[in-house]
């Protein structure tokens, strides 16, 4: 039996497409599809019930999914054996996001270093999609991203970082006890775009405005963001955690509006599902007994 075809068969169910499986094995749909064909001719039986872009799962079906789900991690166990004829490494290899490289390892990595100080630190700092691929090859024994999901992968939530409207000090904005999304729209907003799905609820907020925001600038990179309100560039929403050192020196002030409420850039722990290196279980450790809240500044009432 091919291995191949029972990993096609346990993806598309946890998928529930066969599209989204055939982008998680990199292969194209019409492989998934004729994978499948192939199992069910080594079966006798049909695996899937198809209705044209519909498809249900069969008794039959039913009745085979837990075995190929325990085939397949049988599988991945028994070649993970084979594979540690590498010996132990004494080299954590960390992915990260840019924003996590920033502003999370700096906090993290001088506490996991006085615990374990034979450990070498390898870093990679790429977008969310590379370091799930890395995770899933054992390039990476841990990683750092938005969200993601996968079969073979843990996904931990650790830290979720609240999105605020910043402006400096010397801001009008400052001084002002209650705060309307028209007056924000008026003024110049340098807008820190990052793609994910709390961004474009901030653009939604604006929606109802009779007049379109003042969106001068749209960064990608937030640092670069930052600077420019800094430099009295315009006001941004910006994760929290970015700008502790500046709201600390009293250059940017974070206002609190009700409309941000539940708006948050979301930090993952990644991992091989029951495949985690021991390095990669030392690290998740570490950064699980911190508190990376500590320090959040208050908000000015805005």
């Amino acid at each position: 039996m091919n291995i191949e075809n029972i990993e096609a068969f346990v993806y598309i169910v946890h998928f529930n497409s066969f599209n989204k499986a055939a982008e998680a094995l990199y292969v194209s749909q019409p492989s998934i599809s004729a994978r499948i064909q192939s199992l069910e001719r080594e079966l006798s039986v049909r695996l899937f019930e198809r209705e044209g872009r519909h498809f249900t799962l069969t008794e039959k079906g039913k009745q085979f999914l837990p075995y190929a789900q325990n085939i397949l991690k049988t599988y991945k166990a028994g070649r993970q054996q084979l594979q540690v004829a590498e010996k132990q490494s004494d080299e954590l290899r960390i992915g990260c996001t840019l924003s996590g490289a920033n502003y999370i390892l700096p906090e993290v990595l001088p506490v996991f270093k006085r615990k374990h100080r034979h450990i070498r630190i390898k870093l990679l700092t790429a977008p969310s999609e590379t370091i799930l691929e890395k995770v899933l090859a054992k390039e990476l024994d841990v990683g750092l991203t938005r969200s993601m999901s996968h079969p073979d992968v843990e996904s931990e939530q650790l830290y979720e970082d609240p999105i605020r409207l910043f402006v400096h000090r010397s801001h009008p904005f400052a001084r002002k006890i209650s705060l309307s999304m028209e007056e924000v729209g008026r003024e110049p907003i340098v807008f820190f775009e990052c793609g994910s799905l709390d961004w474009n609820r901030i653009h939604r907020l604006f929606q109802t405005l009779d007049v379109p925001p003042r969106i001068e600038m749209q960064i990608d990179n937030l640092e670069t963001a930052k600077k420019l309100v800094v430099g009295g560039m315009g006001i941004s929403f910006l994760p929290e955690l970015s700008v502790r050192k500046e709201i600390r020196e009293g250059v940017l002030l974070p206002l609190e509006m009700p409309q941000l409420s539940g708006i948050s850039l979301r930090t993952h722990l990644l991992s091989l599902k029951g495949q985690g290196t021991e390095l990669g279980q030392l690290f998740g450790e570490v950064i699980r007994g911190m508190d990376l809240t500590a320090g959040r500044p208050q908000a000015s009432p805005g």
